[in-house]
């Protein structure tokens, strides 16, 4: 365990500073595809339901896991061998996004929507791959203690861009132009590119273990069935990088996977169905749109941040697990602030306290909960691994998020935020129980070598 001196200091390492840049250019394309791309193709007529169409390129993000094992076994030619494989692949990728953005910067929607939408998914799909490649690159560079503020920086990194990409390409577009903005935003890519060319490539290791369970994965679906000679490699990669990191995850934990999963499932659900609601509240709750832009930006983002790095700082002192339960007791604790707040009318002091609270728990529950899925994964899979955790995290809670206009408009935003506090009721129960469950944390050192 760590000295507080020690934690505290954690955020002068420089690879975890590194995050910083690798997080910028990680949050960059993400509003260029959906809000900000959404605002241009307003302003150029294009009709609600096409733009409405147009979050559909969204969905790379959530298969992401589908390519994730061609990222993380197959070299990108020449890239790979020049830089290796996980700043080759994000390189890449990042080259993928600076050219989509340019070509959206010379195409106008009101001629030719098409070639929006093929460069816009050139973006989209660049990014994902980007996140695939940038998840694996954090997870193998640093010892597993450090994940925690690496999530932070990383975060901090991102909303900067957000911020960037965001109010920042609006400037540019009301000054001057929708395509000069988007081709700034194309050569703002350049801070990930140089960050990946100065970084150092992480070591790779397959523990022989892992190259047992290969073979022997690889031999039970030979059995299964005689393909041509010509097809045998193609086979034998597809067992090593597609089946093989399933198969890893399963025989490690055993019967704790499926308790693993379910966690991973449900840790944010109280979070994001409370999210989904958060803004009609505050309307219609009487506050205006500048009160909430100008309480939110504010307080919301420093406080994310705050949460964030307090959370890595947390996990180097304490360790994964006791973070992850303090992060989701918090999140469920802050969704009760918004059940009070709702009897109150529009009070901006307890706006801004519940706005700080929200974010800071939120930020701190991120952090962790990086860390916490950074531990899970096997380095020979760790880009196959993570992408797949990293959609399920979401995937149920955007589902059950679905319905909490329902229950708003059935029972009132008093019993919604309660209903959305005992959501995280499960994070909480399943967060101790992994936390004192000794063959779990002992499995998790043994994946990743140390802790």
């Amino acid at each position: 365990m760590h000295s507080w001196r020690e934690a505290l200091l954690v955020y002068t390492n420089p690879r975890v500073l590194t995050m910083l840049f690798l997080g910028f250019s990680a949050g960059l394309p993400f509003l260029l595809v959906f809000s900000t791309l959404s605002a241009w193709l307003t302003e150029a007529s294009v009709s609600r339901a096409t733009i409405g169409f147009f979050s559909w390129i969204g969905i790379t993000y959530s298969i992401k896991v589908i390519w994730a094992p061609v990222i993380d076994r197959l070299p990108f030619p020449v890239l790979t061998k020049l830089l290796g494989k996980r700043r080759g692949w994000m390189l890449a990728a990042q080259v993928g996004i600076a050219c989509g953005l340019l070509g959206m910067a010379i195409t106008n929607p009101r001629t030719d929507l098409l070639m929006i939408a093929v460069f816009g998914l050139l973006v989209a799909f660049s990014s994902a791959t980007q996140d695939v490649a940038l998840d694996a690159y954090r997870i193998e560079i640093i010892d597993k203690e450090y994940q925690g503020a690496m999530a932070a920086t990383y975060i901090l990194g991102y909303r900067l861009a957000l911020l960037v990409a965001g109010a920042g390409a609006f400037y540019i577009a009301e000054f001057s132009s929708w395509s000069l903005s988007y081709m700034v935003m194309a050569m703002l890519m350049s801070v990930g590119m140089i960050t990946v060319l100065l970084i150092s490539e992480p070591e790779h290791k397959i523990s022989a273990a892992t190259r047992e369970l290969e073979a022997h994965t690889a031999a039970v679906i030979s059995h299964v069935g005689h393909l041509p000679s010509r097809l045998q490699r193609l086979q034998e990669w597809f067992s090593s990088a597609v089946i093989s990191p399933f198969v890893d995850f399963f025989t490690r934990y055993g019967r704790l996977a499926l308790v693993i999963l379910f966690f991973v499932g449900v840790y944010r659900i109280s979070d994001i169905t409370m999210g989904v609601m958060a803004n009609p509240f505050y309307l219609d709750l009487g506050f205006s749109k500048p009160d909430i832009a100008n309480i939110a930006k504010v307080f919301g983002f420093f406080m994310s941040i705050g949460g964030a790095a307090a959370g890595g700082i947390l996990v180097v002192r304490f360790g994964i697990h006791r973070p992850l339960i303090l992060g989701a007791v918090l999140v469920a604790v802050t969704n009760l602030l918004f059940t009070y707040m709702a009897t109150l009318g529009p009070d901006k002091a307890w706006l801004a306290i519940v706005i700080s609270a929200d974010n800071f728990s939120g930020g701190l529950a991120g952090a962790a909960f990086i860390a916490y899925l950074s531990s899970l994964t096997n380095a020979a899979y760790t880009a196959t691994q993570y992408a797949l955790f990293s959609s399920l995290m979401t995937l149920p809670a955007k589902v059950l998020g679905g319905f909490s206009g329902v229950v708003v408009e059935a029972y009132g935003y008093e019993w919604f935020f309660s209903y959305a506090a005992l959501l995280g009721v499960p994070a909480i129960i399943v967060a101790v129980y992994l936390t004192f469950n000794t063959t779990a944390r002992q499995l998790q050192v043994e994946a990743n070598g140390s802790k």
